[in-house]
């Protein structure tokens, strides 16, 4: 059984929301691990919270593979995995692996990590898988013949979009398949916070920082409140399978989002594409 001190594992945490979930949950009673990309910006939120930090690129599964090892080697269980590292990013960059990035970054990396991670998330007795998904999720179409979009047109926001589908289609995956194990999982979109997110892709990224959509968007702060409030409440099996959006759970999803073939689909690729299998 898990100890009193709880273990979070929060990847994307260097700045943005995930900075300021670090600071929110960290304290006496947490043992917190904190994953970023950048070594530069993650040391001073990993100083501040006292966590531990590890960094790792999600665009080389390499490294991925590395960092969990270095996570599993550091602690005997995991309470709660945020996979909250993500963005968009231009479709036409590939990849160390060779992948469109929006579809390595934001599903096959945090599909690889907390797939080796499971054994310590079951060693907590039960345990949270909290994926970072987002309302963009609508504008995604899963193709098993052009995951890479090597063939489909790439129109705006269509591969973040078929990505973050691809979050909440592995939250279901897990909810169906790891239960027994009394691993939960949880998807939430926090919100359009004003945040750097967008920065890898020059149309999203201009979009994002134009001033009518500083109309609409929310504080990061505001962004986090949902993540925070989910690792709070952690192994509830009551949130296993859902999509929140925000505070909200069964928020708008892609009708794809429940179709078990490509639920299921999805993660036999997955698990051939990342060597799992």
């Amino acid at each position: 059984m898990a100890s009193e001190k709880r273990t979070i594992v929060l990847t994307g945490a260097s700045d943005g929301i995930g900075a300021i979930a670090a600071r929110a949950l960290s304290g006496p009673s947490t043992n917190l691990i904190l994953v970023g990309r950048s070594p530069q910006k993650l040391a001073p939120i990993a100083a501040e919270t006292g966590a531990t930090s590890f960094t790792a690129d999600f665009a080389d599964l390499a490294q991925v593979r590395d960092l969990a090892a270095q996570i599993s080697g550091s602690v005997e269980s995991i309470d709660v995995l945020m996979n909250n590292a993500g963005g968009t990013f231009d479709h036409k960059d590939r990849t160390a692996d060779g992948h469109e990035p929006n579809f390595q970054i934001n599903h096959l990396a945090p599909f690889l990590l907390t797939h080796l991670l499971r054994d310590r998330l079951a060693a907590a007795g039960s345990s949270l898988v909290l994926n970072t998904a987002s309302v963009g999720n609508l504008a995604g179409s899963v193709d098993f013949d052009d995951l890479d979009f090597e063939k489909r047109r790439a129109l705006a926001l269509r591969p973040y979009g078929t990505a973050k589908l691809m979050n909440i289609q592995f939250t279901r995956g897990i909810s169906q398949r790891w239960s027994d194990d009394k691993i939960y999982s949880a998807a939430v979109h926090p919100g359009p916070a004003a945040t750097s997110f967008g920065r890898d892709s020059r149309f999203v990224g201009l979009a994002y920082r134009s001033p009518i959509t500083r109309l609409v968007t929310i504080t990061p702060e505001q962004g986090a409140a949902p993540l925070i409030a989910l690792a709070e409440r952690g192994a509830d099996p009551s949130v296993n399978g859902v999509y929140f959006s925000r505070h909200k759970p069964n928020g708008l999803e892609n009708r794809q989002a429940h179709d078990q073939k490509l639920i299921d689909g999805l993660w036999e690729k997955s698990a051939e594409l990342t060597g799992l299998n």
